[in-house]
């Protein structure tokens, strides 16, 4: 029986030096969120030796990205995950733009959120309060609302859950997806598109807390039954 192949996109881990990479990184939590929801991950990995560390300009970068033997990695996939991360490159929102336009079923979390928003043109900004949103040691920070006629909703079935919190940047504008879920200060917390079979970015990470709250894990089981078709 063939299984579904989640495709989780590599990042350089902190501390490469002079653009060189020395290694790529998959989040632990992500591949195992996969693998304990029936589907298989694998790794794609940016084919350039040299890094384009990028954000809201990622496109000053577009004619350096091998798009040849990034495609071709995402045609090994039923779906892509983009994962978080303190930095982005300028080929994971090219990614996240291939998807959208081939209706290939993709999760953002947190810098991958970022990613989806670049990749369809929008803009991040840098929050006020950062030590607020910004606690890697807590299980929970705070609350988010949820749109209830959004696909999110249909995943989870709350309109409010409570979710982790360990990022600095949030979205200004997203042109082509909705912001559905939001903290009690107005970030977006969630945003989707309405018109793919799943294309999905959170502000949050579900990764880490999959396997003691049900609302998390059934992003993964949400995301990879949608891969399956």
């Amino acid at each position: 029986m063939n299984k579904t192949i989640i495709g989780i996109v590599a990042k350089y881990k902190d501390g490469d030096e002079n653009k060189k990479r020395v290694d790529c990184h998959i989040r632990n939590e992500i591949k195992q969120a996969v693998f304990d929801n029936g589907a298989i991950a694998i790794g794609i990995i940016s084919p350039n030796n040299e890094m384009q560390p990028a954000g809201d300009d990622w496109m000053k970068y577009n004619d350096l990205i091998d798009k040849e033997n990034i495609i071709e990695q995402i045609k090994l996939c039923d779906g892509i995950i983009l994962q978080g991360g303190n930095a982005n490159e300028a080929f994971e929102p090219f990614i996240a733009k291939y998807c959208y336009d081939n209706d290939i079923p993709c999760l953002g979390i947190c810098a991958g959120q970022n990613s989806i928003v670049r990749g369809l043109g929008g803009t991040t900004y840098r929050i006020p309060n950062p030590e607020k949103h910004n606690q890697p040691n807590k299980d929970y920070v705070h609350n988010i609302h949820i749109d209830t006629e959004s696909r999110f909703y249909d995943i989870v079935k709350k309109t409010k859950i409570m979710v982790n919190s360990r990022h600095k940047l949030a979205i200004e504008d997203c042109p082509l997806l909705d912001k559905v879920g939001f903290c009690e200060e107005g970030y977006a917390d969630v945003i989707e598109s309405k018109d793919k079979t799943f294309y999905i970015g959170v502000r949050f990470h579900p990764e880490s807390l999959y396997k003691i709250d049900e609302n998390m894990n059934n992003i993964f089981k949400s995301f990879i039954e949608a891969c399956k078709k």
